[in-house]
């Protein structure tokens, strides 16, 4: 077993996950895919494999827990996260991974043929401008701006009592004063991401 098997193994393990092995194979193709393609895409500032597997991948499965949607929508996607480590380990959830930057879409579409992941589809467009025929009962970020902007961006494709799953560094306390008045935190969660030292929280927001 290699250094990033290990350290995705041990990660999956201390976050209590149940992934089978050919999931912790396709989560480590899409890490080896993620690597090659950053040299010419820029995709993410982190270009230490062993780095990914911890930062990105660790991190996103990190909410998989809490994820009780079964459309999901990943709004901001970038390389393709959390979307894709979710995807892979909730082959019976369906992913919506959005993202405005051509570079990362088209990795996106590359990762979905290479991973065979039918369950996911790859939209290169703004929130602003996204359409959908049916609504999301879960909206995903990780990397999106304040949680005012994601709920102002988002609303229009979440279905009725459908959630937002927001994930944060720090407890973002000063940004709840600002969420429009027809939504409240219904739970926020303390993250712990294996061999990441910083504060990781996420929050569940829904209509009142």
């Amino acid at each position: 077993m290699d250094v990033l098997e290990k350290t995705l193994s041990a990660g999956i393990n201390t976050l209590g996950l149940d992934v089978s092995a050919t999931q912790q194979t396709l989560l480590l193709r899409y890490v080896a895919l993620l690597h090659k393609w950053n040299k010419a895409y820029n995709l993410t500032a982190i270009r230490d494999p062993e780095q990914m597997i911890t930062r990105h991948i660790l991190d996103s499965l990190s909410i998989a827990p809490f994820i009780a949607a079964q459309r999901c929508l990943d709004v901001g996607t970038g390389a393709g996260l959390p979307g894709i480590p979710l995807a892979i380990i909730y082959p019976d959830k369906q992913f919506a991974l959005l993202d405005s930057n051509g570079k990362k879409t088209r990795f996106l579409i590359e990762a979905k043929l290479q991973l065979k992941l039918d369950n996911i589809s790859v939209h290169s467009e703004r929130v602003e401008q996204f359409h959908s025929e049916v609504l999301f009962d879960g909206i995903l970020s990780r990397a999106f701006a304040s949680l005012k902007d994601m709920v102002t961006g988002c609303e229009a494709l979440l279905s009725p009592d459908g959630k937002l799953y927001a994930m944060k560094g720090v407890f973002p306390e000063a940004e709840l004063s600002q969420l429009p008045k027809h939504f409240i935190v219904e739970h926020s969660h303390t993250l712990t991401v294996p061999d990441v030292e910083e504060a990781r929280h996420l929050l569940l927001i829904g209509r009142r």
